[in-house]
């Protein structure tokens, strides 16, 4: 089962992506947490990347193409992936294309969450992350203790995309060079299921696991 998500910043396809991987068994492949990894370890990679995430805006293509292009070659997926925050641009489908058919394999399903601009405002501007990964949310998915992480004890912090000026920037972004792939996915003739991500995440994800199911995709 090939697999590509889709869905604004805030949408909640990061969490989703995690729980598809793990119900599927496939592997979640997320360009921005290969991207957050090299960030950390402060790799040329890394430092490339900071300046364009810190405003919002999108890692140029050569960069995340290179990435996806080694990811998808390793051994576990062999029996299928799931691939969120990539392709974001015409470009990048077009060598995500190439990519699978250099290797034999075909995308079986796009996945598109919506959620309407207010609510991805309200969940970006809330949203506190840890340095193992973990991420909260001070409205909705509170830690137990004020600022810092459930699971290792250090304190949150606010990413600068998820400030106010950042997060209009990258909604902006999105809508102009994400949601046109939408229309090119159609036009491939791809399987595309939209979903409405301003339910609950367990909503989110049965209604999710119901579609698929239906296509009998997971069985693949």
């Amino acid at each position: 089962m090939n697999i590509v998500l889709f869905g604004p910043p805030g949408s909640g396809k990061g969490t989703q992506a995690k729980m598809l991987a793990e119900k599927y068994r496939i592997p979640h492949i997320s360009t921005g947490d290969i991207l957050r990894d090299n960030l950390k370890r402060k790799t040329k990679l890394g430092l490339e990347a900071k300046s364009y995430m810190d405003k919002g805006e999108l890692v140029p293509d050569d960069v995340l193409i290179g990435i996806t292009k080694d990811r998808l070659s390793q051994s576990d997926c062999a029996s299928g992936f799931l691939l969120d925050g990539y392709p974001r641009t015409l470009p990048q489908a077009d060598a995500l294309s190439k990519i699978l058919n250099a290797m034999g394999k075909k995308l079986d399903v796009v996945l598109n969450i919506d959620v309407p601009d207010d609510e991805l405002i309200k969940r970006l501007a809330g949203r506190r992350m840890c340095v193992c990964g973990a991420s909260y949310q001070i409205v909705f998915n509170p830690p137990k203790q004020e600022r810092i992480c459930d699971l290792c004890g250090n304190t949150l912090y606010h990413r600068d995309d998820d400030k106010e000026e950042a997060i209009m920037n990258r909604l902006d972004v999105y809508k102009h060079q994400t949601q046109p792939l939408i229309n090119y996915y159609t036009k491939e003739g791809m399987m595309l299921l939209t979903v409405n991500g301003a339910a609950g995440i367990s909503e989110v994800f049965d209604e999710i696991c119901r579609l698929l199911d239906n296509l009998k995709i997971g069985d693949s």
